[in-house]
């Protein structure tokens, strides 16, 4: 027997093709520019503290199993969060999230600047995960809401080629910089990518962001693209 083939989905997916918009216009959003800086910089943040981590414990004479474990509370602070962080997003909306995760990515900064202590680091590298959790997934959540279902594929395919180019790029850069002037100067370099994140924001803020056809808040559409995921 042959399969039959509705022409009502042909339909269907002919109006979704043609109510996609242009990748440059989806990527030059206001709303698209700001969350690509935001995943960029704590992904990349995330990568280039947590890379140069475990050679500064040891370099300052800490037991390689102290590097090791400091490395699993971090990956624990990563993900453990997930479970609610969408509830939080959900509640609070992106941007707030996300901006707790930047606040989060400064303050492993700084501790990880007050001494080289085992627990400065191990706090540091904690804050560094939930820096991550908040910030990534409250910037990606706004990358959700700058497209239509239409767009997905392109647009996702375009983040995440800057995104991952730039967590590989920061990775390197890690081990070069750690190798030229130390852990000091490794911390630092949080701070100015941090800032401008928050610039981000607020360009984003007084701008505004267009909205999408069928008025879905960032949120509101984050949490309907997750559900369907699930």
């Amino acid at each position: 027997s042959f399969l039959r083939v509705s022409s009502t989905t042909n339909t269907v997916t002919e109006t979704a093709a043609s109510d996609a918009r242009p990748l440059a216009e989806i990527v030059t959003q206001p709303r698209f520019v700001a969350a690509l800086f935001c995943t960029v910089g704590s992904y990349a943040l995330m990568s280039f503290v947590m890379t140069g981590a475990p050679l500064a414990m040891v370099g300052c004479g800490l037991s390689e199993d102290d590097a090791t474990l400091g490395i699993s509370w971090h990956v624990m602070a990563m993900f453990g969060p997930s479970f609610f962080t969408g509830s939080l997003i959900h509640r609070f909306g992106a941007e707030r999230i996300l901006a707790t995760g930047l606040v989060l990515l400064i303050g492993c900064a700084t501790v990880a600047l007050s001494g080289l202590h085992l627990w400065q680091f191990w706090t540091a590298l904690i804050l560094l995960g939930l820096g991550w959790n908040f910030g990534f997934i409250g910037a990606t959540a706004m990358v959700a809401a700058s497209y239509r279902p239409s767009e997905k594929s392109k647009v996702q395919g375009f983040h995440d080629f800057v995104l991952f180019g730039s967590v590989a790029f920061s990775s390197l850069m890690s081990g070069a910089i750690y190798n030229a002037w130390g852990w000091t100067m490794l911390n630092w370099v949080v701070f100015p990518v941090v800032a401008l994140c928050f610039v981000a924001l607020g360009t984003l803020r007084m701008v505004g962001s267009r909205e999408l056809s069928g008025g879905s808040t960032c949120s509101t559409r984050a949490m309907n693209m997750w559900n369907s995921s699930m």
